[in-house]
């Protein structure tokens, strides 16, 4: 058996009362967290796209050697968005984070050490096991103490932490690999990473719905050192608890009240990520194929990353004022004309006018899922639900790029697969018109 709670007209919880009050400085704080968090996965990314070709020189791999352990973070990712995820439902959101965040640290040190092609895969793995399990935990964290007002921009705010953390690691692979060698890079990463546990251990508090659901020993006492840290006063009380018939986590995804949400969730999260990583992985060198200088392929292809930091901030913005499921649906229908339009520019500065549009619109679906996927589940198995879906858009996000390379193969040409996945995003806006999302949309159980 397991516990659920309802709530009697007298009883105060705090995840009520931080979802109805104004932001406090330490909730900020938390956010603050997961975006340096969400940073160092931007960093990861890109640390290993810039050493690719060092990596590659030292060891004397093959492009088809370095295109696996490209694959292999982001395999590590899938794997740890879907299996480690389910562990914070049963443990707690911390402890996860905590653990997750030491696997990515340690699997960038090892990365350091490593002097062969199956080293550097089996490290890149293991970092990316921790950056699956950061993911939906840092999601859910910003979610759950966020307040209703705010809580759109507070993850818009933790999104743009990937494309700084990109930025980052691709200004610090240039620096660092040509006076210190391609394992500075990561060495810099395992350090940042270490740093970045201590300060959870230091600072991140257990999610108040986890404590309030779960009620482990000493929960109430817990719960008012969280409402005291966060400047909340009160006469806090735990749920009144009632038995129901326990299910793992993952089987309550698909129970019969669950699954048509889950499912259409998974869809949108298909459909917007596989257009995105196709987008930002092929774009630089299709426009290159096509005739237009290395290193303005690669400007049009920063535009995008660029849009991407100003779409999820849009995102958050408008998000306080209208609800997140309409918003996302709105970006997502113009993320697919702005995709016809980069593709029909017909001069550069258009094409780079229309690439920030695109990369705006497309990285702020991105967030407005991250926004809307926490509230469509139960606190018992939130986590587990945040993870799956964003286990599965991992999944399509490695498929996407390598589908577009067998497309090129067979004789499609860049205007062909760009116009594909102006129309395959709209999956995304099918799922959503379907999806209900529940009041938990508003305020946390």
């Amino acid at each position: 058996m397991t516990n659920t709670q309802t709530n009697t007209p007298h009883q105060q919880t705090l995840s009520l009362a931080i979802s109805h009050t104004p932001m406090h400085a330490y909730q900020w704080l938390v956010v603050v967290l997961a975006v340096v968090l969400n940073m160092l996965d931007g960093f990861d990314v890109l640390a290993i796209a810039f050493t690719a070709k060092s990596i590659q020189s030292e060891l004397g791999l093959s492009g088809a050697q370095i295109g696996t352990l490209m694959s292999a973070g982001f395999i590590g990712m899938a794997i740890g968005s879907v299996g480690l995820a389910p562990l914070a439902d049963k443990f707690g959101r911390r402890p996860l984070l905590m653990l997750a965040t030491l696997l990515s640290a340690v699997g960038m040190l090892g990365t350091y050490f490593a002097a062969s092609f199956e080293a550097i895969g089996f490290w890149r793995v293991v970092t990316g096991l921790g950056v699956g399990g950061i993911l939906p935990c840092t999601n859910v964290i910003v979610s759950e103490y966020a307040n209703q007002k705010w809580r759109g921009l507070a993850i818009a705010i933790y999104a743009c932490g990937f494309g700084v953390g990109a930025t980052l690691g691709g200004v610090s692979a240039v620096m660092l690999q040509d006076e210190f060698g391609f394992r500075s890079v990561f060495l810099t990463g395992a350090v940042l990473t270490a740093l970045a546990l201590v300060a959870l251990a230091a600072w991140l508090p257990e999610s108040v719905a986890f404590l309030e659901q779960k009620q482990p020993a000493n929960a109430l006492a817990r719960l008012t050192q969280i409402a005291q840290k966060i400047g909340k006063t009160g006469d806090w009380q735990l749920p009144t608890a009632k038995q129901t018939v326990k299910k793992a986590p993952i089987a309550q995804l698909f129970a019969p009240a669950q699954i048509r949400t889950t499912l259409l969730i998974w869809l949108a999260f298909i459909a917007v990520m596989s257009s995105f990583y196709f987008i930002s992985s092929w774009t630089p060198a299709l426009l290159e194929t096509s005739g237009l200088a290395k290193e303005r392929s690669q400007t049009l292809g920063m535009a995008i990353s660029l849009g991407g930091t100003v779409g999820s901030l849009i995102f958050g913005v408008l998000v306080s004022h209208f609800s997140a499921k309409s918003v996302l649906m709105a970006f997502v229908a113009l993320s697919s004309l702005a995709i016809i339009g980069f593709v029909a520019s017909p001069t550069l500065a258009i094409a780079l006018v229309m690439a920030v549009l695109v990369g705006s619109l497309v990285n702020g679906c991105i967030t407005g899922l991250y926004t809307i996927n926490p509230t469509l589940y139960r606190t018992e198995f939130r986590s587990t639900g945040v993870g799956t879906a964003i286990g599965v858009g991992r999944i399509s996000s490695i498929i996407s790029p390598i589908l577009a390379g067998q497309l090129l193969d067979l004789g499609f040409g860049k205007d062909d697969l760009y116009l594909g996945a102006s129309g395959f995003i709209l999956l995304a806006l099918i799922a959503l018109y379907f999806l209900r999302t529940p009041n938990a949309q508003k305020t946390h159980a």
